[in-house]
């Protein structure tokens, strides 16, 4: 089963920017971010324990099995990661929107196509990042092959139990290893950042901040 994570974790992420999330994954020595091709289309704050599916397009599939059993056994809380090889087909839309939403989960992370994209936000607060938006149905056209396995998401190996955070810059990986100590050096980045702003406001000098505190 993925991780889970305490609740003080999970909200002392909630603030920070995934830039400064970026940041901290490499100073543990490991990219974080996924790629920039993933955008949110119903907008929110992710933060969560990855609940990991895997798919493939192959025509005359069947149903996706993996994604319904995430959605209706995971965790609430879980961030439902699909890896499609980028497929230009929706492997999430409206039904399985209310399926998480009902499992109180946090989001959806796709490395693939979502639709009804206009039911999602008119009706649901749930925020879901896709690699693109199509009308195609998954039925017939994805084979699912596997849940809560390791999986390559966004160019990125992402572990079931790793920490998501997304927000509009895009989607971050915690390995499950290191959140506690990205969660401190993130905190530290943002504090950091905010007292930088403020001398950069105060100097009149882009110039000034950055040299007092090597960041950029």
């Amino acid at each position: 089963m993925p991780a889970t994570y305490p609740q003080d974790v999970i909200e002392g992420f909630r603030p920070i920017t995934t830039a400064s999330v970026a940041d901290a994954v490499e100073q543990v020595g490991v990219r974080g971010y996924l790629d920039g091709a993933i955008k949110p289309v119903s907008p929110g704050k992710i933060v969560g324990p990855a609940v990991t599916v895997r798919e493939v397009p192959a025509e005359g599939a069947g149903a996706p099995v993996h994604a319904l059993k995430a959605i209706d056994e995971s965790a609430p809380g879980s961030v439902i990661c699909i890896a499609a090889d980028g497929a230009d087909i929706a492997v999430w839309g409206g039904l399985m929107t209310a399926g998480a939403v009902a499992n109180q989960h946090a989001g959806a992370i796709l490395d693939g196509g979502v639709r009804d994209v206009e039911e999602i936000n008119r009706d649901f607060a749930f925020p879901v990042q896709a690699r693109s938006t199509v009308p195609a149905t998954t039925l017939g056209r994805i084979r699912t092959l596997s849940l809560n396995e390791p999986v390559v998401l966004g160019g990125l190996t992402v572990e079931p139990g790793d920490l998501i955070v997304a927000d509009g810059d895009g989607v971050v990986r915690v390995p499950a290893s290191h959140v506690a100590e990205v969660l401190l050096l993130a905190t530290e980045i943002e504090e950091r950042e905010k007292e930088q702003t403020k001398l950069i406001l105060a100097a009149g000098s882009l110039q000034e901040g950055l040299a007092k505190f090597n960041r950029i």
